[in-house]
């Protein structure tokens, strides 16, 4: 499983993009349904900050668009979600990933650094069992 900040390497060059290119050959790959709303998030910051034109995120909506994730329901995921949110007291559209890898008895693939090293603090260090680095996942 992977999250956006995976899927968006995918079309916009960055650090980590040869790595996440690297991981979408590795085979099947599922995400929750958020990943739409959290890609199309990040292009319109980007876009924001002037490191992409509005023409490029258009071009890398659409690329993503036909990339092969299957993308999973997220809805019976509500209660799990804001648990673990509260818990950890971090963001619940994070928290989703955690939520549906623990459904699924899977981990998820990430890039978000600051994300890993706060879930491998103290109490929160189960939930980090959830989490493989992009390095991680690809020394796999």
């Amino acid at each position: 499983m992977i999250d956006a900040s995976i899927a968006i390497k995918w079309v916009v060059e960055e650090a980590g993009t040869v790595e996440a290119l690297l991981l979408r050959q590795q085979g099947r790959l599922m995400a929750p349904e958020l990943l739409v709303a959290e890609c199309a998030n990040i292009l319109w910051k980007k876009v924001r900050r002037n490191e992409l034109s509005k023409e490029e995120a258009v071009l890398a909506d659409g690329l993503l668009q036909h990339s092969d994730v299957e993308l999973l329901p997220t809805r019976s995921l509500l209660p799990s979600s804001t648990s673990i949110a509260i818990e950890l007291d971090h963001p619940a559209y994070d928290c989703v990933y955690i939520a549906l890898a623990i459904a699924n008895d899977c981990c998820f693939v990430t890039a978000d650094e600051s994300f890993l090293r706060k879930l491998s603090q103290g109490r929160r260090a189960p939930f980090r069992q959830r989490m493989l680095s992009l390095a991680d996942a690809l020394s796999q």
